[in-house]
């Protein structure tokens, strides 16, 4: 089974860069071939053999990504699984890839893996990076509904299917828009805690696009994505947390910008999954409410 990974990078990180890269050829098994899209950026010096793309303006998280597949043969089809990692990560252990080949391979529905993320200093997992409801325990592997964009591999016969992720998001719940077109195809999400990508903890407020994106690309994922009666549900009770949170004057009014932004922008094409699918997102402890 071959191995690809994308990393994109703004370029201001060349040695958190180089770390990754380190990480990535020291893993056991067969080489991984890797692409470093520089987003709008020159990408730093990279070892040799790692090919690099350098675009002329940011395209945003998902749309650097899609370069990245694209490198790949058309929907990465060149290799079989393509891991996407943050460039200010490192992959912990060195067996991640073949533990990522076995896991491919001894179950062809399975389509994506979330990895664990921890902070290297402190060895600690953020609740936010355990992609399902109940994330008191990281440790616990299980099957979920969404994954982590910059610690994943993903099988290309579910880019090739369903598409990659949506540009137009440009940061912001892109990864969840993709795992819902792939578990409404059929495809299974695993998370997995024994892969582990050591990455600094923050917090994605950080970002001064973050409340209004957030707020916006919600609003597009329901209209993409939910049966029409599930649309308002799903919003409603995403108003309600956000008001429950407190978040400051500024942030909520970004969000509440972003939140009538989601409504008079165009979103892309809608395909609304199949009640089947929110039958599955809820038995597996996430329905498509929340």
């Amino acid at each position: 089974m071959k191995l690809g990974a994308v990393i994109i990078t703004m370029g201001n990180r060349p040695v958190e860069l180089r770390a990754l890269l380190d990480s990535v050829a020291a893993q056991d098994g067969d080489r991984i071939e890797v692409v470093v899209v520089g987003n709008g950026a020159p990408v730093p010096d990279v070892p040799e053999g790692v090919r690099t793309v350098e675009l002329p303006e940011n395209l945003g998280i998902p749309g650097g990504r899609n370069v990245g597949i694209e490198a790949f043969g058309p929907g990465g089809t060149d290799v079989d699984v393509l891991l996407f990692l943050d460039d200010d990560g490192r992959l912990a252990r060195t067996d991640t890839a073949e533990l990522c080949r076995r896991a491919f391979e001894a179950d062809p529905e399975l389509g994506i893996v979330s990895f664990r993320i921890a902070d290297p200093e402190t060895g600690v997992t953020q609740r936010r990076h355990v992609p399902r409801l109940r994330a008191s325990d990281p440790m616990h592997s299980s099957r979920v509904t969404t994954f982590l964009g910059g610690a994943n591999a993903v099988r290309t016969a579910v880019l090739a299917q369903v598409g990659g992720l949506p540009d137009a998001f440009f940061y912001a719940h892109e990864e969840t828009d993709l795992a819902w077109r792939a578990l409404d195809a059929g495809w299974l999400i695993d998370y997995r805690a024994d892969m582990v990508l050591s990455h600094p903890a923050t917090a994605p407020s950080r970002h001064a696009v973050y409340h209004r994106m957030v707020a916006r690309n919600r609003v597009w994922l329901a209209r993409r994505n939910l049966p029409a009666p599930l649309v308002p549900v799903y919003l409603g009770t995403w108003v309600l947390l956000t008001l429950v949170r407190r978040p400051s004057v500024p942030a909520l009014k970004a969000w509440f910008g972003g939140f009538r932004e989601g409504w008079t922008a165009p979103c892309g094409p809608r395909r609304p999954m199949r009640w089947r699918t929110v039958w599955r997102l809820t038995k597996l402890g996430r329905p498509p409410v929340i």
